[in-house]
């Protein structure tokens, strides 16, 4: 994956996962949380969800994506919580109507079983 050419949103998201590598990252991209590669596979055993993937880069293939709409996103960080898993959540940090580029995101909260 390291020599892969990634979407500049790929790029973005494997820098958050990267800084939260324990923890299933909830990726807010528009009305919905995204998950990739091993976080959308376990979330989508543990939680029921499509396993699908979508191509975000030129050379960087098909990449695993399961989703959950942002208006029941809580309902499914308490279940993977519940689980005894860790969840990022994070958030568009700008209106992406206004962003020059990349829209700014920052991880906003961190949940798990010890801070639920």
């Amino acid at each position: 994956m390291a020599d892969a050419k990634l979407s500049p949103a790929m790029e973005q998201y494997m820098r958050f996962k990267r800084e939260h590598d324990d923890a299933i990252l909830f990726f807010r991209m528009g009305d919905f949380y995204e998950m990739f590669f091993d976080d959308a596979r376990e979330a989508s055993r543990l939680l029921g969800l499509t396993l699908t993937s979508r191509n975000h880069g030129k050379t960087s293939g098909d990449i695993p994506l399961a989703g959950v709409p942002h208006h029941a996103m809580e309902g499914y960080v308490a279940r993977l919580v519940g689980m005894g898993r860790k969840v990022a959540i994070c958030e568009q940090v700008e209106d992406p109507k206004k962003a020059k580029g990349i829209v700014k995101r920052d991880v906003v909260e961190v949940v798990s079983p010890g801070t639920a």
